[in-house]
């Protein structure tokens, strides 16, 4: 009789938006510790993201004009599950400053928006942004929001806003990339003095490493 193994194939290197761009923003052991995570994370075909309901709330209050009260998002708060009613609270205030700041809602929309797959350094990488505007002056935005606790690190914020310039044909061309800090309603835009060559290096080294920390399951 022949014997079947039963042990699971480690799976292929693969990153999404978030899950490379915080690892970017990691330093020293803490980088293997959070690769590693996420590699048993995908052989368990696990997760969850919490932040949906506020992410539709947040579209809503843009889409139907409800920018004056922020009638959607503060729905959200309350209607949300108990376990992550803390998490919406905090959002809240932080959500409410990034929609006022778009100014008239009369004169910003949703777009429609597309993921992009990249590969950088070898690594497969799921560029994904949360939302796209419109404006009424031709300007276009694609939109990534942040939600984590502490400020988005320095490079945490060159890496995602550079992997979204990099596949913004397809995502939404001629849109400029923006990364929202949505606990402090804070608004990122790419550094107009950052070398393309030297972040493409960079984080192409950062992505092979990636790799070979994803390494053999245990």
């Amino acid at each position: 009789m022949q014997m079947v193994s039963s042990t699971t194939a480690t799976p292929t290197p693969y990153a999404t938006l978030l899950s490379f761009s915080r690892y970017i923003g990691r330093t020293g052991p803490a980088k293997a510790t959070f690769v590693g995570g996420l590699r048993r994370a995908r052989q368990a075909r696990s997760g969850f993201n919490p932040h949906g309901q506020f992410i539709k709330a947040l579209k809503a209050d843009i889409q139907f004009r409800n920018r004056g009260d922020h009638t959607a998002v503060a729905a959200a708060v309350g209607t949300v599950a108990p376990r992550w009613r803390a998490l919406y609270a905090a959002l809240e205030a932080g959500g409410a400053r990034y929609l006022d700041s778009l100014g008239d809602p009369g004169k910003v929309e949703l777009a429609q928006i597309h993921d992009a797959l990249g590969v950088i350094g070898g690594l497969t990488v799921k560029v994904n942004p949360h939302l796209g505007l419109r404006y009424d002056d031709g300007r276009a935005e694609a939109v990534r929001l942040y939600f984590d606790e502490q400020p988005p690190a320095p490079d945490l914020a060159v890496a995602t806003l550079w992997l979204m310039s990099r596949h913004m044909h397809q995502i939404m061309p001629k849109a400029e990339p923006v990364l929202v800090d949505l606990r402090r309603g804070e608004v990122h835009r790419p550094d107009p003095k950052t070398r393309p060559d030297d972040v493409e290096r960079w984080l192409a080294g950062e992505a092979a490493a990636f790799t070979a920390m994803w390494g053999p399951a245990a």
